[in-house]
């Protein structure tokens, strides 16, 4: 037992190191990609909670209280606003290192902010969904594959982004436009710090090493049978590759949500707490993907169909001897259980148990009857003085009791009735 010790103290050490270092953010991005397609869609949600507390009351709980205030804004490619926003996208792509560029944009941003008696929520939303381009590097040929370029991942924009007179990138915004006494209460502190992040951020996407993603493969594209069940064209023939991220794991870390406090002093003492989802990401490319790197640049070469006998699972190409060998040992140990259990019963099984019979003595209970007699008996102890300790008390003969009436007088005849 003593030499388990070190090992479960290591292993714990590490699950607490990789729990409490990795970092988590806040963006959600889905893309689907096909080698044979010159540029593919993507879709990108930023979502961030921010409370303001006032649990002593004052005077930002008297301003909030049942406030209820809300904006919507949806655009696209045709606003001026949104052709500058994918220029500086496509700067950051390429102070990145990538070579692939947004070519289409479209934006929804929603804000619904909700006062209640303690605290109020303002809820953000922003979703981009659009094209990406110039992400090939070079087309498959014969038997290269096709080289992807997936450095186009963190998607992140700083600063102000101004469309038709919304700002869009930076909470604090929405608060002067529609609670500018809140702003002025917070400006110069510590929670105007915190409203100031930008909302577009998708560096924990980019940060995340591809390698630690989780990797499957579907081949069901290249199922002879599978035409009868309606597989879409783009898939025939082909295995789809899959690559997500965002659960908790050795490799990724624990993801949890992101929260950041800030307190401030005004009349009373009040805090903004900002929460973020964690950080999770799903790519869906199809042929066989292999993870590689060409000049610090994180790419991916795809192939129709997957090497001959290969096998993976979700933790990212774990060998599958070693499952074998761990199921296999499973077997052994359960079978191991097996076989004690059963010497242990058949042990028990031929043990006397009960009295010892040294202590009984054989008694003739049968009579003769005309020269026959029957070979009828019984067993009783020697000594009894168990039996008198351990014997039911429904055996004990108990007196007989008898009850003499009380009265002096006596009594009527039977049938006599008064005249």
């Amino acid at each position: 037992m003593s030499k388990n010790v070190p090992f479960f103290t290591i292993l714990l050490s590490i699950l607490i190191i990789f729990g409490t270092s990795s970092p988590v953010w806040a963006a959600q991005l889905d893309a689907r990609i096909n080698p044979d397609n010159p540029d593919f869609n993507f879709n990108v949600k930023y979502q961030r909670t921010i409370f303001i507390e006032y649990n002593e009351g004052g005077q930002l709980a008297d301003q909030l209280r049942g406030a209820i205030e809300s904006k919507r804004l949806t655009a696209d490619s045709t606003n001026p606003a949104i052709v500058d926003l994918i220029n500086r996208i496509n700067q950051k792509l390429a102070s990145d290192g990538s070579g692939a560029i947004v070519s289409d944009l479209n934006v929804e941003y929603t804000v619904q902010m909700t006062g209640r008696a303690l605290n109020t929520a303002i809820d953000y939303k922003l979703i981009l969904s659009g094209t990406i381009s110039d992400h090939i590097i070079r087309e498959r040929q014969a038997q290269a594959p096709a080289i992807i370029d997936l450095g186009w991942r963190g998607i992140t924009v700083e600063g102000p982004i101004v469309i038709d007179g919304t700002e869009i990138n930076l909470p604090i915004s929405f608060i002067a436009d529609r609670a500018p006494s809140v702003f002025s209460s917070i400006k110069g502190t510590e929670a105007e710090v915190l409203f100031s992040e930008n909302l577009i951020n998708a560096e924990g996407i980019k940060n995340q090493p591809l390698s630690n993603w989780h990797f499957l493969f579907d081949p069901t594209g290249i199922n002879v049978d599978a035409g009868t069940f309606g597989l879409a064209e783009e898939i025939s023939g082909f295995v789809v590759s899959g690559f997500t991220m965002g659960e908790s794991s050795l490799r990724e870390g624990r993801q949890v949500e992101k929260v950041v406090e800030a307190h401030f002093t005004l009349d009373k003492n009040y805090m903004i707490r900002s929460i973020e989802s964690a950080d999770n990401a799903n790519l869906a490319v199809i042929g066989f993907g292999v993870v590689d790197s060409l000049e610090g640049l994180e790419i991916i070469g795809v192939t129709p169909t997957a090497p001959e006998g290969f096998t993976t699972t979700s933790t990212g190409e774990f060998p599958v001897s070693i499952i074998y060998g761990m199921a296999a040992m499973a077997a052994i140990g359960g079978a191991g259980i097996f076989i004690f259990s059963n010497r242990k019963l058949k042990h028990e099984g031929t043990e006397q148990t009960g009295i010892d019979p040294s202590q009984l003595r054989a008694y003739q209970t049968s009579a003769g009857a005309g020269g026959y007699q029957t070979v009828r008996g019984e067993a009783q102890l020697i000594d009894d003085s168990d039996y008198q300790k351990t014997r039911s008390v429904y055996d004990e003969k108990k007196p007989q009791e008898t009850t003499e009436s009380q009265s002096t007088k006596g009594a009527l005849p039977k049938g006599w009735k008064p005249e």
